[in-house]
This record gives structure tokens, sequence and C-alpha cells, in this order.
């Protein structure tokens, strides 16, 4: 991991970007963490649209991380922002988006060639990640996730065993493969969902809901539309995670 910038967002938020490899991510810590009082970490998950494209939002759930007392950090996803593309990945994002522009079903196959080969890399980076943050002075578990791609928030909670609970934002297209794998779940869950989300499979969400085998797990639905998430669900998911990781 190498640090390549580092600014002061305000008097208690420390914001540096950094390079694990070729893949870049940011880090946010409470100015007061250090070695001999380290802080829990949340990784921040993100639909693939580019770490430039989401970092109003992404800064907004760190600063209330940090709030809370913890580390957050986040890493681009591959195939988003200046990474290389995956070319069978956004063929499948154009067959998805076709569909769904002409009131079609989207078929398995597309869900799989859009969803499965993300989850495969990026899985691997999120721990390679989590192994470097942990080892920095000053951040220490337990580990939370945060956020979607709801399938690679499945994958994590599923192989990385210092992931301590998840809140995941239903939403984005689940291969079959991976609401089998939600039975495998087992950390507490938030889970947050719209409504009338015009990106969403409402039944599907609450049969991957009904999937997970957390012995812990919440719902929260709300009324409205993808990005109509009310302050109250997130400000009730930020307890959740101050519950599990405090």
């Amino acid at each position: 991991m190498r640090f390549t910038s580092e600014q002061r967002l305000d008097d208690d938020v420390v914001e540096r970007e950094f390079t694990l490899g070729d893949i870049p991510g940011i880090l946010w810590t409470p100015a007061s963490a250090s070695a001999s009082a380290p802080v829990p970490l949340i990784l921040l998950g993100h639909p693939p649209l580019g770490l430039g494209t989401m970092y109003p939002r992404l800064v907004g759930r760190a600063r209330q991380a940090v709030a809370d007392g913890f580390a957050a950090a986040t890493v681009e996803l591959p195939g988003s922002g200046d990474r290389p593309r995956l070319a069978a990945v956004d063929r499948a994002r154009a067959d998805m988006r076709r569909a769904v522009q002409a009131g079609e079903p989207v078929g398995d196959e597309t869900v799989d060639a859009l969803v499965l080969p993300l989850v495969e890399q990026a899985v691997p980076e999120w721990q390679a990640a989590l192994d470097a943050l942990l080892a920095l002075p000053g951040i220490g578990g337990p580990v939370g996730y945060s956020g979607g791609v709801i399938s690679l928030g499945i994958r994590l909670a599923v192989v990385e065993p210092r992931i301590a609970a998840a809140v995941l934002f239903a939403g984005s297209f689940v291969p079959r493969s991976m609401v089998e794998e939600a039975r495998r779940v087992t950390v507490p869950l938030f889970v947050l969902l719209q409504w009338d989300d015009e990106g969403n499979d409402r039944q599907a969400a609450l049969d991957l809901f009904d999937a997970f085998g957390s012995e812990e797990k919440t719902l929260l639905a709300g009324m409205g539309g993808h990005t109509g998430v009310p302050q109250s669900a997130g400000e009730a998911a930020e307890r959740f995670l101050a519950r599990h990781l405090s």
C-alpha cells in the first residue's frame, strides 16, 4: 500500500488516497486514531461507477463513520474509473440496459456475465486491501462492510472471517448462484430496500433476504426510488454497525 495524498477534511477527519498495486483507494480516519487507540474499520461498498463519480456519496458516508468512531475505506472496483475495462462485463451491462429499456426481463445468463466476473476479481482485491489496512497503526478490528454491489457483500461475508457485520443495499441484479451462497452468510445483517426501486425486482430482493442464513437479520424497507433512501434508514444502519463494531 502506498499513500499518494493526505488532507484534513476538518478537525476530525483525515483523508488519504492510496494505491494497492495498481488499485486506487481512499482511507478516512479520525485524527485521534493511533497505535495505542486503534479504531474499528468499515469497508464502504459502492456500484461500479468509478470512485470519482461516487466520491460525494462515499465521503458523506465516511464522515459519518468517523463521527461514530470508526475508520472507513474503499477501493476502485475492477473495470471502473481508470482501471482497465472488463469487456465481457461491459457487453453484459449493455445487454441488461437494452432489456430494461425495452421492458423485457433480464436473463440469467446476462446477470451472471454482469456480476460474477466482478465478484471473482473484486473480492480478493478487497481482502488484500483489508490485510494492508489492518496492518496500519490506528486501525484494528472488528470490521464491517456497508454498501453495494450486494453480491460482492455476500461473497465477502462468506469468505472473510474478519467481517463481523454487514449493511447491504438491495438493488443490484443477483445471480442464482449468489442466492444459494447467501444461505452460508451467518454474520449479523441489516438490509436496506427501496420499495419502488426502478432498477430492482422487489420480490427477488425479498427472496434473497429470506435466503440469508444469518440468525440476526433485519430488513428495512422505505418508500421511494433507488436514490430516495430516507435519512432515518441510514441512521438506523449506522446504529446497527455501531452496536456490532464498538
